[in-house]
């Protein structure tokens, strides 16, 4: 797999953010959605710690602060586009606020 630096990362197209998936490492499930800006990216790589930035907040925020239901990062994986990030993880606890595993768990 190549390796490359966050420079690489196009957070322009998204006014400064780009969309993290956030994917089970074990069972490969697909967590949530969430997007990051550069410092978050940063903070997430030099932590090992799943970092966002909160859209309706607006500020930076580590998964589980609050509900202490953290996010071991594992791997970071880029897009080929460059702009879509994929954060593989262990999940502490449910990953969605509503206390599911994962925000993935109603059919439309």
């Amino acid at each position: 797999m190549n390796q490359v630096e966050i420079g690489e990362v196009d957070f322009k197209k998204g006014d400064g953010l780009v969309p993290v998936v956030t994917q089970d490492a074990t069972s490969g499930k697909v967590l949530m959605v969430a997007y990051a800006n550069e410092e978050a990216v940063r903070l997430t790589l030099e932590t090992h710690f799943a970092h966002y930035w909160s859209r309706s907040r607006g500020k930076l925020w580590k998964k589980g602060e609050e509900s202490g239901h953290v996010q071991k990062v594992q791997e970071v994986l880029i897009d080929c586009d460059g702009d879509t990030l994929l954060y593989r993880v262990d999940q502490d606890g449910p990953a969605c606020h509503t206390g599911n595993e994962t925000c993935f768990f109603r059919k439309l």
